[in-house]
Formats: C-alpha cells, structure tokens, sequence
C-alpha cells in the first residue's frame, strides 16, 4: 500500500471520525424522505413517527432502488419498488411480497447515528480509530445562549479543501471583497501570524484588527470541523456589535461540496428581534453576495490548482491545514491497517 498516495486520497474525500452537517432540520419534512449525500456516500434521512431523525444508506438491499423515492411507515422507511422495509439500523423488518422471507432480521445496509441541534442535522462518520459515535463537538458560540444565529447553506462546485483554505486566508479579504459591505477598509499590505490552540489554530493579520476579514481560528481537534470567523459591523449594522460566522464545509464527492455556516450575535431581547429582522431584510442578500463571489473564484479553480502553486508568507495558514489534514488521514489509514475490520457507517 502506498502510505502517502492514501493519505492524498483520504484528505481529498473528507476524513473519517467527524460528524458533518449534511442538511438544515427544516429540509426533514415529516412524511418525506430526504436524499442526500456526503464523503461520497448516497443517504437518506427520514423523520420516524416518534419524531426521531434516522440515517441509513439511500439503496434498497433487495434492488438497489433509492429509499429516498419511498415511504416512511411508522418508524420505518419502505421502498417503493417493492415494498421491501427497513428499521433505523439498516436491519430488513419485513418483505410484505413474500409475506414472511428469511431476509427479515438481516442488517443489510449501513446506518448511521444522527444528532439533530441549532438548526443542522449532524451525521456521523465512522473510522477505525473510532467505530462508535464520539459526541458531538458544537461551536461554543451556538452554545451560548446568549448568542442568537442564523444557518444558511449552498452547494459549491470545488473540492471542500478549496472552501477550507479560503477560510484561513485572511488576505484574500481586501482583494476579492473590496467592494462590499462590511469588507471594504483596511490596507491592502500586511503579514499573517499563525497561533496554536488547543482545538486547532488561529491565523490573523499582523497589523490589522476588527477592520476587515483579519481573524479566523480554525477548529481541527475536535469531532466537527468548523472555523470561526469575525467580521467587522459598523454601528449602523445593528445591535450586537461584530459579527461571527461559523463555517462547516462537506465534502460531497471529490468535486462538490456544500458549505453550512451561522451567522450569530450576542443579542438578546428586543436587540435581538431587530437584529434578525434586519439580518433578514437587509443584510442577508448582501452576505449572499460576497459568498457568491467566493464560489465564483473558488469554482473557476481547476481541482489541480494546488500541484502548480508559488506560495509566499500569506499562505501560512493554507500550509498549516494541509499539513493538519495530513496528519489526521495518516493516523486514520495506519489505525485502519492495523485493524481487521474497515469502518462502515
């Protein structure tokens, strides 16, 4: 086996062990099935009828047919092709064709353990080193009750590495947001510094603070990656004071991915009914612009960007993830060699 090549090929689909974000709660409608995907698996979420969200593997064991264009009976979801029915642990309850099969009882497709909280459904994806659900990691700022948020999301046509490492760019700020809202001061000259943490790093601008995109802190050390991202808020952007984003990228297959990130405030009261309000009618469509020029850039990139770069200083923070990941896809692939049995769902 060649170590590196996996550890590549690894980093690239999306390490194991984590919990990802893989929809908003509101897209779990009652009744309805929900498609979707992550790390390049098909899934499929569905709302039982004691209100417990369920993940299993989006393929019928006895066809291949897609769950997700079936029925939720009871706690169970039931092909549509054929009726055949599964539990919330990937386990065959029953093939009303036959009427009675010795398929009933068999685990036959891979389940996964779903936490729903502050708006996102959190799947969990198991590795060698940890087979079992480790818990659920949230970002201290939608913790806080003090804080009221926002979680918006998109689909973006690049490889998740791309969206993480435009995070821990602060420079990129100035330039490619310079004529927006909340992005457009500061000088467009300065150095970065990198700070270790115990949950990860922060990467923030020399000379610069709370004038533009200056201060990120990525957390990679726990069970749910996300970054935390400050953004500047003139008196006239309402109660609250600055602005934190938190950003949550999932790699979908190679080449797509979709971004999860809360917007929040410490507001509270009637500052926080005016802030969402205005979040709402005024700077939410223009939050949406500065992502879309994000996605823009980032999608024009060829996904072999990254084999023809001329680094220089404002890049340490690209560096520091890259070798981050790397480092955790290592110990994920030798854990894996080291154990007989490959993690599943």
């Amino acid at each position: 086996m060649n170590l590196e090549k996996n550890v590549e090929a690894r980093v690239n689909q999306g390490l194991l062990g984590r919990w990802y974000v893989v929809a908003k709660s509101v897209d779990v409608k009652p009744n309805a099935p929900l498609a979707v995907k992550a790390l390049g698996r098909a899934l499929v979420l569905w709302r039982s009828e004691d209100s417990q969200l369920n993940c299993v593997e989006d393929r019928c064991p006895h066809r291949g047919a897609r769950l997700s264009c079936g029925r939720i009976v009871g706690r169970h979801i039931s092909c549509r092709y054929h009726g055949l029915t599964i539990d919330r642990a990937g386990v065959i309850v029953s093939v009303p064709a036959l009427g009675k099969s010795g398929l009933e009882g068999r685990k036959a497709i891979s389940a996964y353990a779903v936490e729903e909280a502050h708006d996102g459904v959190f799947v969990y994806f198991p590795s060698a080193e940890h087979p079992e659900p480790v818990p659920l990691a949230l970002p201290v700022d939608l913790v806080d009750p003090a804080n009221t948020s926002f979680l918006c999301t998109a689909q973006w046509e690049c490889n998740y590495r791309y969206i993480v490492e435009n995070l821990v760019d602060p420079m990129h700020g100035i330039y490619l947001h310079g004529d927006s809202f909340t992005l457009a001061h500061g000088t467009r000259t300065d150095k970065i510094e990198i700070e270790q943490t115990e949950s990860g790093f922060i990467v923030q601008r020399a000379a610069q603070r709370g004038v533009n995109l200056d201060w990120v802190e990525m957390v990679t050390n726990t069970s749910f990656m996300h970054a935390r991202v400050i953004i500047p808020y003139p008196m006239s952007g309402g109660p609250g004071g600055h602005m934190l984003v938190v950003p949550s990228v999932t790699p979908l297959d190679e080449l797509h991915s979709r971004i999860f990130f809360w917007r929040t405030r410490k507001v509270s009261g009637v500052e926080r009914e005016l802030w969402r309000f205005l979040f709402r009618t005024t700077f939410e469509a223009r939050h949406w612009e500065v992502l879309e020029q994000d996605r823009e850039m980032l999608s024009s990139m060829p996904d072999s960007a990254r084999t023809r770069e001329l680094l220089y200083q404002h890049d340490g923070g690209v560096v520091r993830i890259r070798d981050t990941l790397a480092q955790q896809a290592r110990r994920q692939i030798e854990a894996e060699m080291a154990s007989p049995v490959p993690a599943t769902g």
